[in-house]
């Protein structure tokens, strides 16, 4: 493990990491970074508890409306991915159920 100190809004933060996963580690900071600052210099949000909420909610929006390239996924966002998921699991459920009392 390797020991990254990094800039935030001014402040240093140590953040741990794998050995050869710096750049992508700083690459992350440095988006999180511009986010919050930009969110911060917008003067509608104080604190900088409030500004890392906010900012990890746009990065979260971002990720589950993201949507794959190609493929036969690729009309669906993260989010709606999650959910055929979830619902495939909820079929297999019921359909398995009856085949535990067997045993």
């Amino acid at each position: 493990m390797i020991q990254l100190p990094v800039l935030m809004m001014g402040q240093t933060f140590t953040l741990v990491c794998k050995e050869g996963e710096e750049g992508a580690l700083q690459a992350a900071v440095n988006y999180l970074d511009k986010r919050m600052c930009a969110i911060r210099d917008g003067g509608k949000i104080k604190g900088n508890d409030r500004i890392a909420v906010m900012a990890a909610l746009g990065i979260a929006v971002e990720l589950l409306s993201t949507k794959a390239p190609a493929g036969p996924l690729s009309d669906l966002s993260m989010a709606e991915v999650h959910q055929q998921i979830a619902h495939m699991h909820t079929v297999l459920d019921q359909a398995l159920t009856p085949q535990e009392n067997l045993f």
